[in-house]
């Protein structure tokens, strides 16, 4: 049962990158170009660190699958190209472990593939400590997500009704496990009070998870008879949005949820991101190419986002948040609702000696 919904999972979520329209939040986003501002590749750096974490590359594989033999043999391949590129990478939810340990190899194949990468373990909200540090010990994990989806779980036929666990459990597990805590949400945004919260919990980083990529309310509808959630598509904040709104929250943020291409993940660097995740793009690559393409395509995202940083002036990932950024649109509006001055983010550069502020913009 649970191994045909991860195989209806990675179909639906096929279909939808397939027939995406190609537009999200990020498109309201834009740098403002300074034509001195470049600087000499040879003097670029793609690491990034963050809560103790040290990641050769700001890009990362975000959690997709695993639990039925199909799903192992993407993850296979997810590690392999992991392993070639240098990128860290996630596991899917490990929930089908816990019910069936027989699946165990769809997940730790990640680790038997990949063994000196960056691996995150992920459980659901509802884990226990002892199922988290199961996964943990599984992947012999560097880090452990707990995602978070209130929206997927009522759209989903089979999914969970009762939430008011989730909070107590998140701080259980933060306590009990040895490795940093990454809470995640599915593609429906952590808003600021949900990350300033995550912080009080004792969450390491907040994965914001946002609007614009993989649509779960949609995949669930379409698992449905009636197919009677319709009106959810689309629920939640973008990521470009949850960016603006999480600034100043006193913890690493991570960006993940329509990120298109190296010029998103530059955008969502420059909005105070410590990394970037891609799940569904990834994985349209991977079903529609094989590993190679999936290896061609991410050597080519972190080439050019060298080049992108290059061009901007930015010699780190952290230096793209020093880079001029204008919002409009409907981003625009939000920030407005949001009580966002978004003002300051396109005068950065001009405040060289100014104290340096995640994303430079005032509440």
């Amino acid at each position: 049962m649970i191994g045909q919904r991860k195989d209806d999972h990675v179909r639906l979520a096929a279909e939808q990158q397939r027939a995406h329209s190609g537009r999200n939040q990020f498109d309201e986003v834009s740098f403002v170009h300074h034509a001195l501002a470049g600087i000499d590749r040879s003097d670029v750096s793609l690491a990034t660190t963050f809560a103790g974490i040290a990641w050769q590359v700001p890009l990362y594989v975000n959690a997709m699958t695993g639990g039925s033999t199909k799903t192992g043999i993407i993850n296979r391949d997810l590690a392999i190209a992991a392993a070639e590129t240098g990128v860290p990478l996630a596991s899917g939810s490990m929930s089908a472990y816990f019910k069936d340990p027989s699946c165990a190899d769809t997940f730790s194949v990640l680790r038997t593939r990949n063994p000196d990468g960056f691996v995150l373990a992920n459980v659901n909200a509802n884990a226990s400590t002892e199922q988290a540090r199961r996964a943990v010990d599984l992947l012999r994990a560097d880090a452990l997500q707990i995602h978070v989806n209130t929206v997927q779980e009522t759209v989903m036929p089979e999914g969970d009704r009762s939430f008011a666990a989730w909070v107590p459990r998140i701080q259980k597990i933060a306590d009990a496990v040895d490795v940093p805590v990454i809470v995640k949400e599915v593609g429906f945004g952590l808003s600021r009070e949900t990350v300033l919260m995550l912080r009080e919990l004792g969450v390491q980083v907040a994965d914001l998870g946002g609007r614009g990529g993989t649509d779960f309310a949609r995949i669930e509808n379409g698992r449905r008879e009636l197919a009677d959630y319709a009106y959810l598509h689309g629920f939640g904040q973008s990521t470009a949005a949850c960016l603006l709104d999480a600034q100043g929250v006193g913890i690493p943020v991570l960006a993940s949820g329509g990120v298109r291409n190296p010029l998103d993940v530059a955008r969502a660097l420059a909005l105070g991101a410590s990394g970037v995740g891609v799940s569904g793009g990834f994985l349209r690559t991977l079903l529609d190419g094989g590993v190679s393409a999936l290896i061609a395509q991410i050597t080519t995202w972190l080439d050019q986002l060298a080049a992108l940083q290059t061009m901007l002036g930015a010699r780190t990932p952290a230096e793209l948040r020093r880079c001029d950024l204008t919002i409009h649109g409907d981003l625009r509006s939000f920030c407005t609702d949001r009580g966002i001055d978004t003002r300051p983010l396109a005068q950065r550069s001009r405040a060289v000696d100014a104290p340096h502020e995640p994303t430079g913009t005032t509440r």
